[in-house]
């Protein structure tokens, strides 16, 4: 699934908040959009329930049907599934479907219990049972003793009067109906507005537990089956699913005139790949005759605007970029993709169907920025890569969920790299996702990449992991990987791995025996095994402090910490030592490699003179942070002084990022991670500015509200105004854009961080802009790629003039993009009360989509203004949020992260640890996002006091010296 593909990544929107100052302006230019879901279901019948024990008693076993994963006694081979979606509301205003549904299983071992998932389904009664039991082939069934819903562990209980034998096949038919909600998640609804009419239609999201939610079925990955789908839906509509469709039928049924659409059976695939949808949307299509059908999918409107053409453009390339990486065909005849106006994710893989929010798939030349554009080419090449990887092979368990989703991460890189040469997309993965998750995975409340299959098993343990250490992580322990054993060999690994597994499933291990055998093919040696190696890196949380001592050549490693006082509740087998593929070069000469595979090691060549510097983890393709001696860092400083390109410019921003982590976690001062951004009042790229940036965010968010603050700004005016200066002259006075993609980002950089800064020429140019803009609204000059820091920095600047005209642009913008943008610049007012309504409105679905709800609170609190109106907003409403948001539509975790990132105090501290007590059972996917925000609260508490005083008196001294 694509985050903000988690995401997500997970899908980053620009949103600076330019009233909070410099820095907090442009990173808070990235809100990521994610994915999680679930709602609980209509009441059953109960079964009978034993006896609470007594405290001193032993626990009971639990019945089959009070465990969360199935019993290995079926094993589902085909369904036939019939949905009838109603697109208009009944009497009691409700949307609803009907369905039946026949699955065909093998019985593996005797049983008289069939369990099989349902929720949230009302089932129709034959004598009393729910469904309907018959043998296959001559097999005798038994009869059904009784049925009813368990409603805890989401199953259909049908017990059994005699045993199913093993080898004999039989048939479960059900008939029931549920509700077509607006929860997103299972077979759910979405509605929008085109040409003055209200529209519906009606889709599915089954990842990862909720196609339970639209017919019963055994919802388990492992559970692949083959699927003949039929959709009964209105005349003017078209039915839409996995498989190619045969002609529709007109049909009546109860005296309603309809379509009856028949799909081909599907390939062999687990549930939460189903997909299927109900839309009057038009399409644009590949060529007749090309190998594979490809159809991009969208509101008419936006087709006949053009805003599918280039993800048809691009879908075409990346299929044949990943045929040959894999070095296997597209396993299907045909490729649709659909842009959906109301989705929870940033997209979803569904086999032959994707699904995507309207601002993953369309673009619009004149309206979307490059990082629109961006967005759209990496998703796209995200979900594609997984029609391999993960649907045709599939992991077993949600437990390696980071296997598929940490894999399609990386590799969507390499496809939006093929797709788009001129990005240079494979380095840009260094800030999209690795920079960023460190900070995660550097807390003590961070996990492993990989759980075991017993710790997780109910649907809120199974969406916690759908997060930036199961996309992000995986994706960089991944890019590490094939780095060492070349990418050649790590494609090879994967299309014998492709090969053997194709229509079956899989567990982690399975990939590092072919990626062993493809390394051992090309001669290629490793010091320890891919297993070995690599275990160290998925099965403990975190990653290491690599610290080279140039005089001596000693290099040691250890685990890294944020907060030196963390205490790992989470035992490691391997005692937190990884083997770490060190490469290193000195002088800017060639680069060597060095593998550390002890806690310490000596490595005589990394001993160096006193002119000498050593630069580590060249290009970070490691996953891990790198000190040096006190003399090297002076030498490395010192260079950056003098000839910054000597360096590589990753690495440029590798030691900017890695410095500022380090003072954080107590290891170097923090003065020596502020002088590392000394030399950017001489630096134009993209990658060390955006590193800059987002660390110098934390001391915004840390010192917004001191004396601090008023030194901090001065200082990012002084290094801000040359970058600012060199974009007005490569724009000629912003007339046009640069060619380069990421100069087109630092140019945002620029104009964010220089009307943050004070700048008055920068405050002066957009407030212009905007107010142009408002004089004539239907002619909108700003780029593309200024609006969302442009309408930041007039909202900020302004008042209820131009926050109300910000949002009846954005009630009334066709285009989804655009509206991204108009609803994050709404945050940036800097007025309480407009930011007290802007919440309001963010829980009230006929202004604020359910899908963007945590986005609009976040990005309120991303305001140093909104910050605490957004936390006692979510405190007073989050009983309604639990109850009412619960499902597809907002991400619990994504919510208490962005509320709590400023918590610095003691007060604040302990309001969190209130709200965790108060909530205890209404926490759901948020409970270990909770647990990092107490940690994460706790160590910025003891960072500002380490560091409020020498931080003041550093940025007193650059300002006194302007």
């Amino acid at each position: 699934m694509g985050r903000g593909v988690y995401i997500s990544r997970a899908v980053a929107l620009t949103c600076g908040v330019v009233a909070a100052g410099a820095v907090a302006a442009i990173v808070a230019l990235s809100v990521l959009y994610s994915q999680e879901k679930w709602r609980n279901g209509s009441a059953p019948t109960a079964a009978p329930s034993p006896s609470t024990p007594s405290s001193t008693s032993p626990p009971a076993p639990q019945r089959p049907w009070q465990r969360h994963r199935l019993p290995d006694s079926l094993a589902p081979v085909s369904y036939n599934v019939s949905l009838w979606p109603r697109l208009e509301p009944d009497a009691r205003g409700l949307y609803v479907f009907s369905g039946s549904s026949t699955v065909t299983f093998r019985c593996v071992k005797a049983t008289d219990l069939i369990l099989i998932h349902a929720s949230e389904l009302n089932l129709t009664a034959y004598d009393g049972k729910h469904a309907r039991l018959s043998g296959v082939a001559g097999a005798t069934a038994p009869a059904l003793e009784k049925t009813w819903l368990e409603a805890p562990t989401q199953y259909l209980v049908i017990q059994l009067s005699g045993p199913l034998r093993p080898g004999s096949s039989y048939q479960l038919s059900t008939e029931f109906t549920g509700e077509l909600s607006d929860d997103l998640g299972g077979f759910y609804r979405s509605e929008y507005w085109e040409d003055g009419v209200k529209r519906v239609l009606a889709t599915t999201q089954m990842q990862p537990t909720d196609a339970r939610k639209a017919f019963p079925c055994f919802d388990e990955p492992a559970m692949k089956a083959v699927f003949h789908m039929t959709l009964t839906h209105p005349t003017d509509t078209v039915a839409l699913s996995n498989s190619m469709n045969y002609d529709p039928v007109k049909v009546t049924v109860d005296g309603h005139s309809l379509i009856q659409t028949s799909f081909e059976p599907t390939e062999l695939m687990s549930t939460y790949l189903l997909a299927f949808i109900v839309c009057d949307f038009a399409y644009i299509g590949s060529e007749p005759g090309d190998k594979v059908l490809i159809r991009i999918w969208a509101r008419k409107k936006a087709i006949d605007e053009g805003q599918g053409a280039y993800a048809l453009e691009k879908t075409g390339p990346v299929l044949a970029f990943f045929e040959a990486y894999y070095k296997s065909p597209y396993p299907l005849t045909k490729s649709d993709q659909i842009a959906l106006p109301d989705f929870s994710a940033g997209a979803m893989e569904n086999w032959g169907l994707i699904t995507y929010r309207e601002t993953s798939l369309l673009y619009n030349p004149a309206m979307s920025s490059n990082k629109d554009k961006e967005w759209v080419m990496t998703v796209i090449s995200h979900e594609l890569a997984h029609m391999w990887f993960g649907n045709l092979v599939t992991t077993r368990w949600w437990n390696d969920l980071w296997l598929n989703e940490g894999f399609a991460t990386y590799v969507s890189y390499l496809g939006a790299n093929y797709a788009e040469p001129a990005w240079n997309m494979k380095d840009l993965i260094v800030l999209r996702e690795i920079m960023d998750v460190m900070a995660v995975d550097a807390l003590a409340s961070s996990h492993p990449l990989s759980s075991k299959e017993e710790d997780v098993l109910t649907p809120e343990q199974i969406n916690e992991l759908f997060d930036s250490i199961t996309y992000s992580k995986g994706a960089a322990v991944l890019r590490m990987l094939s780095e060492f054993i070349t990418e050649a060999v790590f494609s090879q690994g994967l299309h014998t791995y492709l090969e053997e597994f194709k229509y079956k499933n899989t567990v982690y291990t399975d990939l590092w025996k072919h990626l062993q055998m493809a390394v051992d093919g090309a001669g290629i040696e490793l010091p320890q095994s891919v297993e070995d190696i690599m275990n160290r890196w998925i099965l403990q949380m975190g990653f290491p402090l690599v610290t080279i001592d140039t005089q001596t050549g000693s290099v040691t490693q250890r685990h890294f910490l944020l907060n030196p006082d963390s205490v790992v509740s989470t035992s490691s087998e391997f005692n937190y030592e990884w083997f770490v593929p060190i490469t290193w070069i000195k002088n800017g000469g060639a680069k060597q490699q060095h593998w550390l595979l002890e806690k310490e090691a000596v490595n005589k060549d990394m001993a160096l003179g006193a002119s000498d510097w050593l630069l580590a983890n060249i290009d970070m393709k490691g996953f891990y942070r790198v000190n040096y001696d006190v003399g090297n860092w002076e030498r490395l400083l010192a260079k950056l002084g003098s000839q910054h390109e000597d360096i590589p410019v990753i690495n440029r921003a590798q030691i900017i990022d890695d410095a500022f982590n380090l003072a954080r976690a107590e290891v170097v001062d923090t003065t020596l991670a502020l002088r590392t951004t000394r030399f950017l009042d001489r630096e134009v790229e993209y990658l060390p500015w955006q590193a800059a940036s987002s660390n110098l965010h934390y001391f915004f968010l840390m010192f917004d509200r001191s004396e601090v603050y008023g030194p901090m700004q001065a200082y990012i005016k002084k290094q801000v105004t040359p970058l600012f200066n060199y974009y007005k002259d490569l724009t000629l006075n912003w007339t046009k854009t640069p060619e380069n993609h990421t100069d087109q980002f630092n140019q945002v950089n620029a104009i964010s961080l220089a009307c943050g800064a004070g700048v008055e020429e920068c405050t002066n140019l957009t407030s212009a802009w905007f107010k142009e803009w408002m004089e004539n609204p239907e002619t909108n000059t700003i780029s593309p790629n200024l609006r969302s820091t442009v309408y930041c920095s007039a909202i900020a600047a302004g008042g209820e003039e131009q926050w109300d005209f910000a949002w009846s642009t954005y009630q009334n913008a066709t285009i989804a993009s655009e509206a991204e943008k108009l609803m994050g610049a709404l945050s940036c007012t800097r007025e309480p009360w407009l930011l007290n309504r802007y919440l309001e409105y963010s829980l009230d679905p006929t202004k604020i989509r359910k899908q963007d709800a945590s986005f609009t609170i976040t990005a309120i609190a991303s305001n140093p203004v909104g910050q605490p109106l957004a936390w006692d907003f979510i405190r007073a409403k989050w009983d309604f949020i639990f109850n009412d948001y619960g499902g597809e539509g907002l991400s619990f975790g994504r919510l208490i992260d962005g509320v709590t990132r400023r918590f610095s105090t003691e007060f604040e501290y302990k309001q969190l640890l209130q709200f965790k007590e108060d909530h205890a059972a209404q926490l759901g996917s948020a409970t270990a996002a909770l647990e990092q925000a107490l940690e994460r609260a706790r160590t910025n508490m003891h960072w500002v006091n380490m560091n409020r005083e020498p931080v003041l008196e550093w940025f007193t001294g650059e300002a006194s010296s302007l």
